[in-house]
Order: structure tokens, then C-alpha cells, then sequence
């Protein structure tokens, strides 16, 4: 598969996290497979989190396929970029396509990277999660590897005015070690595992992380933050 957009885009990238001066954090790197297909599980905090765990990964010098919504691919400027790095196209209203899509890449030996959360979270805590990303490592036989974001949500987030100022912010990414489920598992409990695996990298991330979290928007009401309440 040919990469003529994605090299441009992430040296446009590289240039944006030096402009905002970015203190980025990237620890578990060494758990990307440098060949064969995987599952990245993100967690969604904030619009940053596509480029911030395509970039956790460059190490490895291997591209990220991201599944993304249809109205991003629609986008007259976006959806062009989007298909020339060869994401894939999430059509709610028509998922089996887009499952089909993703199982084709995992099978050829791409990365697949996904937010099981399907939207950001508000809270900033790990919301409940789609399955998706647990039948597609089960019908493609590859790992799930957990990536665990913190920190973006103080630069771009839903509901809250952007801060794209030169600011040196500590972001932290977690690249967890690969979860393998074999096809027989119950997809419930695979899917919590995953979650909970989820929340308590989260959670040790948070416990690291340093700056104060102490009545600040961007944590949540958990660390003494005013983020909105978790609505699950």
C-alpha cells in the first residue's frame, strides 16, 4: 500500500507539537509489533488523540489506519487527507461495511487504531465501550493493544475553548502490553477486561502525572476537578 499522503502529514504534525511546545511522554513504545496486524485501543479524550498516537508510534516507523466518522471523510478538506493515508470510513448507519474494512486491514498486517468509546469523553474518564474492537481481534486473530492518553484534553476538547498558545504541556501516552482474546471467549468479559485495563493505566497516568489536578476543567470530579460528572 502505497504512502504518498501520511509522510507530509506527520512532519506537518511534528511542526504543530514543537509550535505548541508539547512536553510528550511516550512510554511502552517497544510493545508495537514491527510487522503483523494489531489493534490499538485508545482511549478519547480530546481532538488531538488521532495524531498524538499515530505519533506514539512512528518509533516503530509504521502508520496507523484509523477508524474515524463518515462526516470526516465528507469533510471537503479532511476527507481527501483521510483517504489518502488510508483510514477507515465508520458509517454508523451501515457498520457491517466498516468492520469488514478494518478486518481486511488487520488481516493484511496493518494497525488498526480505534476509540472504544466511539466519542470523547466529556468526563475525561474511561466511558462505557463498543465490542467492536474485541470481535475484531477475535475475527482477525491479533492483539489489542491498550494506549492510554493524558494531557490533550487541556489543549482541545468538546465543549471547551481551544488553548492552541505555546503552553509546554505535559502529555503522557501509556503504550500498554498486547491482550490477545482467542474467538471462544465470552465478548462481554474480553470487553471489560479491556476496559478495566484501560482504567487502571489511566489511573496510574494520572497518579504520575505532573502537574496538580486540584480544581482545574480539564480533570475530572474523581482527582477534585470540575469536569462534567461521568454519565455512566
Amino acid at each position: 500500500m502505497a504512502d504518498v499522503v501520511y509522510p507530509p502529514i506527520i512532519s506537518a504534525v511534528k511542526l504543530f507539537w514543537r509550535y505548541l511546545g508539547l512536553k510528550i511522554d511516550i512510554t511502552g513504545d517497544e510493545n508495537i509489533p514491527h510487522d503483523g496486524g494489531a489493534i490499538l485501543a485508545i482511549n478519547h479524550i480530546s481532538y488531538l488523540d488521532f495524531a498524538l498516537a499515530g505519533t506514539a508510534v512512528l518509533p516503530t516507523k509504521r502508520y496507523v489506519r484509523f477508524m474515524a466518522k463518515k462526516e470526516i471523510f465528507d469533510n471537503k478538506v479532511a476527507g481527501p487527507l483521510m483517504r489518502g493515508m488510508h483510514h477507515i470510513n465508520v458509517d454508523r448507519a451501515n457498520g457491517s461495511a466498516s468492520f469488514v474494512a478494518a478486518l481486511r486491514a488487520l488481516r493484511s498486517g496493518e494497525i488498526v487504531g480505534i476509540f472504544p468509546e466511539a466519542t470523547i469523553s466529556k468526563s475525561f474518564e474511561i466511558k462505557e465501550m463498543k465490542t467492536g474492537v474485541v470481535r475484531l481481534a477475535m475475527g482477525a486473530g491479533v492483539p489489542v493493544i491498550p494506549v492510554i492518553i493524558w494531557g490533550s484534553q487541556r489543549i482541545w476538547t468538546k465543549g471547551v475553548p481551544r488553548n492552541l498558545k505555546r503552553n509546554r504541556t505535559p502529555i503522557t501516552i501509556t503504550i500498554c502490553e498486547p491482550m490477545l482474546f482467542e474467538k471462544d471467549q465470552d465478548v462481554a468479559l474480553a470487553e471489560n477486561a479491556l476496559r478495566a485495563k484501560m482504567i487502571s493505566t489511566l489511573h496510574e497516568i494520572q497518579r504520575n502525572y505532573p502537574d496538580s489536578h486540584e480544581g482545574q476543567r480539564w480533570a475530572p470530579l474523581r482527582l477534585g476537578g470540575s469536569a462534567p460528572a461521568p454519565l455512566n
